[in-house]
C-alpha cells in the first residue's frame, strides 16, 4: 500500500482498541496515505475490544501496552490521544476538535461489541462522519472458512485441512511516519484511565513480562531462533529451569493485545524456519496452535451464545454443585493435589500458566469438583495477561466437555498421572509450592502418600503446612460420570 499521504486536508481518526501496534495496522496505515492521522484510545468498558469489562491482569497489561504504543506513536509523528468516556460522543468530539471526517477501526470478533460499533456508525454518519471498518486480525477472515456446504466447521482438524490451504494474506509494513493533525487535541494522562490498582500486587507480573510492541517482537524473535524447532517435543513440559526457556512461546498475550499480528507470525515461520508449515514438526505445531486462535474466534461469530452459554444445549442441564470453600481453595491453590496448586499460584503471581496446565486445573474443577465451567473462566478472565473471550470460553467448554469439538465428559484427567509425566522431577512443583520442595520426586505429587519420616524430614505436615487432598480422586471420578449419565436421561 502506498504510504505517501494524497492530501494533507484529509485527516482521519484511528480508533486504537486490541491493536496495540504499528506493524500490519490496516486503519493505521490506511490513515497515513489518506492525510493527517490522529490515534485515540478511548477508556470505557467494551472499548478494550469486549464489551466485557476488562479483567485486574489484563488492565496492568494494557496500562503498560499502551504507554509502549504511545511512545510507539509519538515517535512516528503524532500522539496517541487518550480519552474516557462514552466512545460514539468522545469521536465525535474528538473529530469536530481536529477537522476530521472519517474514524478508522479494526472489527471486533466479540458479538456483543459488534452491535456497539454498528450504533457508532450511524451516530458518527448523523454528523457526518463516514466509519471506515477492517476486518479482524486473524489468519483467515470470518467465513472465508466454511465447509463445501458453505457451513462453519465444528470440529477443529477438517478447519485446520482446509483453512491451512487457504493463503494467508501477506503483513503490510508499518508506516514510516505520520503526519500529526493542525491543532493538538487534548488528551488524559494514561493515569487518568484507572487501570492500575491503588494497592500495588502486580510485582510478579512485573518481574514475568515486558509488554509493548518492541518487546513482543524480540520475544517472537528469540521463540523462532532459538525454541520452535523443539515446540512439538516440549511444549507440554511443566519444569522451571532457570536457565533454559521452556519450548513455550509465551506469545499468548502479545497476540492478544494486537502488539504482534498474527499475519506477521505466520510468514516470519514460514520465511525462518524451512519447510516451516508443511514438513517442521516444531513450527507445524505451533502453527496449528495459531489456527485453534482463529478457529475460536471463527466459532465465537458463528455461534455468539458461547460467550456465556454451552454450545452444547444439553449440559444447560448439567447438575453443576455450588460449593465457596472448594472454589475458593482452587483459586488459591490450596486443593491438596501438588500439580493443581502450583498451577493456580503461578496463575496468581504472574498472571499465566502453561496450556498444559490450563487444562489439567480446568478439568480438576469441572471434573473433580463439579464447579461450572462458567466460574473457571471467570477466574481466568480476572487473572490471565492473555484473557481473551473466543479462547477463554472455547478452551473452558473445551474442557469442561460442552463445547465445540469438546473432549468427551469422561476424558477426566488424573492430576497425579499428569503431573508425574508432565513434571517428573517435580521442579514446577517446587517452584511453586515451596513448602513441599524438600520431598523427594517419588513422592512430591502425592504428600499424603509419604510415609511419616518422609513428612517429618520434609517439615510437612498435613492439614497445617500443606492441605490434605480436597477429594479422593477415584470418588471424584466416579461422581462426575454418574453427573454425566444424567445428561443421558
Amino acid at each position: 500500500m502506498d504510504q505517501t499521504p494524497e492530501n494533507l486536508s484529509h485527516t482521519t481518526v484511528v480508533l486504537y482498541r486490541l491493536d496495540l501496534r504499528l506493524d500490519d495496522h490496516p486503519p493505521l496505515t490506511y490513515a497515513a496515505s489518506r492525510g493527517r492521522v490522529v490515534p485515540v484510545y478511548i477508556g470505557a468498558d467494551g472499548n478494550s475490544g469486549s464489551a466485557r469489562p476488562t479483567g485486574g491482569a489484563s488492565k496492568w497489561w494494557l496500562h503498560h501496552a499502551l504507554g509502549s504504543l504511545a511512545d510507539a506513536l509519538d515517535k512516528l509523528g503524532s500522539p496517541l490521544v487518550l480519552r474516557q468516556g462514552n466512545p460514539a460522543q468522545e469521536l465525535e468530539a474528538l473529530c469536530k476538535a481536529v477537522g476530521a471526517d472519517q474514524v478508522a477501526i479494526h472489527e471486533s470478533i466479540d458479538p456483543a461489541q459488534q452491535p456497539l460499533d454498528d450504533q457508532l456508525d450511524d451516530q458518527l454518519a448523523r454528523s457526518n462522519i463516514e466509519l471506515v471498518r477492517f476486518e479482524p486480525s486473524l489468519l483467515w477472515p470470518i467465513g472465508s472458512v466454511l465447509t463445501g456446504s458453505a457451513q462453519p466447521y465444528k470440529v477443529f482438524t477438517p478447519f485446520w485441512n482446509r483453512a491451512k490451504s487457504t493463503p494467508v494474506e501477506p503483513p503490510i509494513e508499518r508506516p514510516r511516519a505520520i503526519h500529526p493533525p493542525e491543532h493538538t487535541p487534548d488528551s488524559l494522562p494514561i493515569e487518568a484511565l484507572g487501570l492500575l490498582d491503588d494497592v500495588d500486587w502486580a510485582a510478579g507480573l512485573r518481574a514475568r513480562w515486558n509488554p509493548g510492541e518492541p518487546n513482543a517482537i524480540s520475544a517472537l524473535d528469540d521463540f523462532v531462533q532459538h525454541r520452535i524447532d523443539q515446540y512439538h517435543e516440549s511444549r507440554d513440559q511443566l519444569f522451571h529451569d532457570q536457565q533454559a526457556k521452556p519450548a513455550w512461546s509465551a506469545l499468548s498475550a502479545p497476540i492478544h493485545f494486537g502488539e504482534l499480528s498474527v499475519r506477521r507470525i505466520w510468514h516470519t515461520i514460514q520465511s525462518r524456519c524451512k519447510n516451516a508449515i508443511e514438513h517442521n514438526p516444531g513450527p507445524l505445531a505451533y502453527a496449528r496452535q495459531l489456527a485453534w486462535h482463529d478457529f475460536a474466534a471463527h466459532l465465537l461469530n458463528h455461534f455468539p451464545h458461547t460467550c456465556d452459554q454451552p454450545f452444547r444445549k444439553e449440559f444447560k442441564r448439567f447438575p453443576w454443585a455450588t460449593n465457596p470453600d472448594h472454589l475458593a481453595r482452587w483459586q488459591t491453590g490450596r486443593t491438596g493435589y501438588p500439580i493443581v496448586d502450583a498451577a493456580m499460584r503461578q496463575l496468581w503471581h504472574e498472571g499465566t500458566m502453561p496450556n498444559r496446565a490450563r487444562m489439567i486445573v480446568a478439568s480438576f474443577l469441572c471434573k473433580h469438583l463439579l464447579i461450572s465451567w462458567k466460574e473457571g473462566e471467570a477466574w481466568f478472565w480476572d487473572t490471565l495477561v492473555d484473557a481473551d473471550l473466543a479462547n477463554n470460553t472455547f478452551g473452558w467448554q473445551w474442557v469442561a466437555g460442552c463445547g465445540a469439538d469438546a473432549a468427551p465428559y469422561f476424558r477426566i484427567f488424573n492430576p497425579i498421572t499428569q503431573g508425574k509425566k508432565f513434571d517428573p522431577q517435580g521442579s514446577y512443583v517446587r517452584r511453586w509450592v515451596p513448602e513441599l520442595a524438600d520431598l523427594p520426586d517419588t513422592l512430591i505429587h502425592t504428600p499424603w502418600l509419604a510415609p511419616p519420616l518422609a513428612r517429618q524430614a520434609s517439615g510437612i505436615t498435613l492439614g497445617e503446612t500443606y492441605p490434605f487432598p480436597i477429594v479422593d480422586h477415584k470418588d471424584a471420578r466416579a461422581k462426575a460420570l454418574d453427573a454425566f449419565a444424567t445428561l443421558k436421561n
